[in-house]
């Protein structure tokens, strides 16, 4: 596979998770054509808005006074555009070279999909590109907190995909590299990757929250509970052998250091699929240390409530008891939380009464 090959699964990944991506990348190697060829492959609206050449109001919405004196903020044409389309791909061009302002508007589009009193359509994807700060003309480092709302991604000139495009197109080029099937996020699929986010967050607290600290460090990706939360619904869509798309998602999302030890924490981990374990079909290894218990209960709970099910419900605190009880306290209060209105309340129950009485879940 191509860089190319990889970048286009994470895209994909991404737009599916409802998660915002930055494309970083020199000058000249095509960030705003991929994405105009996304949009003519997938045969949706593509609206692009350049940060470096619009004012707040672009984005924030102007203010009209109506009739009544009241004040509304009107979108611009390329929002109406999206909407009238049902969504598409927003592309919002030269984020690093867009005064801090701008930036600050931008924002809000990106992550609540809202322009002015105008609400885009839930199926819009919203990709940023940027050109790194000292070869961006008038460029600013991101700041921490926008940089952390993206997955950041860098795009590479790729020489075979560029020449297939230079004889049958670009459009063709890119399809013929687009082929990876992702996986639908079943309450199966999320199961496995909150397993995984959870279970390595156990082992390693230390990484769950590292805003940087240092100056020029935070225009990156780094970890925090939204990044962490991003990367499970990105995974949930990752095929398992997908390695490189996975671990571009990882140190996309959560930093480097973080990414790559998760990464190697869940080749390690080795854990059955939740579901399995859930239905009987897979025994819960007696043998797991207490960081795979974890992950395990994590997925088992997640899928136990996501059924709904009164069986589904008991059958999790079943598996939730063969375990020590401080490992399985989390997935406990989830369970004893959203206990479906037909489930009797299962002996299991008694073996996390302190846990649960702290937690203002059991009342005397």
């Amino acid at each position: 596979m191509t860089a190319t090959n990889d970048l286009l699964t994470v895209l994909r990944a991404a737009g599916r998770a409802d998660v915002p991506v930055l494309l970083w990348g020199s000058p000249g190697t095509g960030k705003s054509g991929l994405i105009a060829t996304l949009g003519r492959l997938d045969q949706v609206h593509t609206a692009t808005v350049i940060g470096s050449l619009r004012e707040p109001a672009d984005l924030a919405g102007l203010p009209v006074v109506q009739p009544d004196g009241s004040v509304v903020l009107a979108p611009p044409r390329w929002a109406r555009e999206l909407v009238e389309a049902d969504g598409g791909y927003l592309f919002l061009d030269e984020l690093s070279t867009a005064p801090p302002a701008v930036q600050a508007a931008m924002l809000r589009v990106a992550m609540e999909k809202v322009v002015g009193d105008l609400a885009l359509p839930a199926s819009t994807r919203i990709v940023a590109a940027a050109n790194p700060a000292d070869v961006a003309a008038g460029g600013w480092e991101l700041e921490p907190p926008t940089a952390n709302r993206f997955l950041h991604l860098t795009h590479r000139p790729d020489l075979d995909t560029f020449a297939d495009g230079l004889t049958a197109g670009f459009d063709a080029a890119t399809a013929q590299r687009d082929g990876t099937v992702l996986r639908p996020a079943t309450d199966a699929d999320r199961a496995r990757a909150t397993g995984q986010v959870v279970g390595f967050l156990r082992a390693r607290p230390q990484r769950f929250d590292g805003c940087p600290t240092g100056p020029g460090e935070g225009g990156g990706a780094w970890p925090s509970p939204r990044t962490w939360h991003h990367l499970q619904r990105v995974l949930a869509h990752l095929p398992g052998d997908a390695q490189e798309a996975r671990r571009l998602a990882a140190v996309g999302l959560v930093g480097e250091a973080a990414g790559m030890e998760f990464l190697t924490w869940v080749r390690h981990s080795d854990l059955p699929e939740p579901a399995a374990v859930l239905d009987g079909l897979v025994d819960l290894d007696p043998d797991l240390r207490d960081d795979q218990r974890f992950a395990l209960l994590a997925g088992v709970a997640s899928i136990a409530v996501s059924r709904g099910t009164a069986d589904a419900w008991l059958a999790a605190w079943e598996i939730a008891r063969q375990v020590p009880v401080d490992v399985a306290a989390v997935a406990a209060r989830t369970l004893f939380a959203a206990r479906p209105a037909d489930a009797p309340i299962p002996d299991a129950v008694l073996d996390f009464e302190p846990i649960l009485s702290r937690a203002g879940l059991l009342t005397a």
